[in-house]
């Protein structure tokens, strides 16, 4: 339970009482990353009841998106912003020295408006029957993306990515990888099987892609990899 204390810490935003009681970092309860994703789901699922009855479908979904942005801190998007400004860089140093760089740039900004946007219009596409099943989901399979590509890639020499993956239990990639797949089989069906599969593609393609740019991964690598993923799971369930 200590460790999931970390966990929901370092995901969101949420202020949970009590001191540190630990000092393992992230890494060390990343298994128990989808279950705080699954919490987060069930934030959304309610903010989306309540928006649905108020307002019409691409307002509710836009409050929908505001709310699951707010509660993480916007730290997965900064990750996204901070990768995709980092990309233009000429070699691995020049990219990295940008992507710790606090300002945001062009490209990021307007990676973040287009993110943004896709996934409010993937959830005011959602079949009402499907979508809150689809906002439990995507928040769990996109938390359980970070232990896997922290033990499929190296990590960039130094920095969060380098300490998140010294902690990473053995175990820890499978576990969040099967409660994830569990849980989207079990709300979702085949969809949420198929879900699982194209998010897996999609950060492994990403996760490969910045270890060449980078020469590993990173904080911000694993921040994007949740976005994007998240986004995945949203666009193969508003698929017809």
């Amino acid at each position: 339970m200590t460790r999931l204390t970390v966990a929901a810490r370092y995901l969101t935003i949420v202020p949970i009482p009590g001191a540190a009681a630990s000092s393992e970092g992230p890494g060390a309860a990343a298994a128990w990353f989808p279950i705080v994703g699954l919490a987060i789901g069930a934030l959304l699922f309610v903010v989306d009841d309540v928006a649905s009855a108020l307002f019409f479908p691409s307002l509710a979904a836009a409050l929908v998106v505001a709310a699951w942005k707010t509660v993480t801190g916007g730290l997965h998007l900064d990750g996204l912003a901070d990768c995709l400004d980092g990309s233009m860089g000429r070699d691995a140093e020049h990219r990295l020295a940008i992507m710790r760089d606090s300002r945001i740039g062009a490209f990021g900004a307007i990676g973040l408006v287009l993110v943004v946007i896709l996934m409010v219009a993937a959830v005011a596409g959602l079949d009402p029957s499907m979508r809150g099943r689809a906002l439990l989901v995507a928040p769990v399979v996109a938390r359980a993306v970070p232990p896997i590509l922290a033990r499929v890639f190296p990590a960039v020499a130094s920095g969060q990515g380098a300490a998140f993956r010294m902690d990473l239990p053995p175990r820890a990639p499978v576990i969040a990888g099967v409660t994830a797949v569990l849980v989207a089989a079990a709300l979702l069906g085949a969809r949420g099987v198929a879900a699982c599969v194209i998010a897996a593609i999609v950060a492994f393609v990403f996760g490969r892609l910045m270890t060449r740019r980078l020469g590993g991964v990173t904080g911000d690598v694993h921040g994007a990899a949740i976005e994007l993923t998240e986004l995945s799971v949203l666009l193969v369930a508003a698929a017809r």
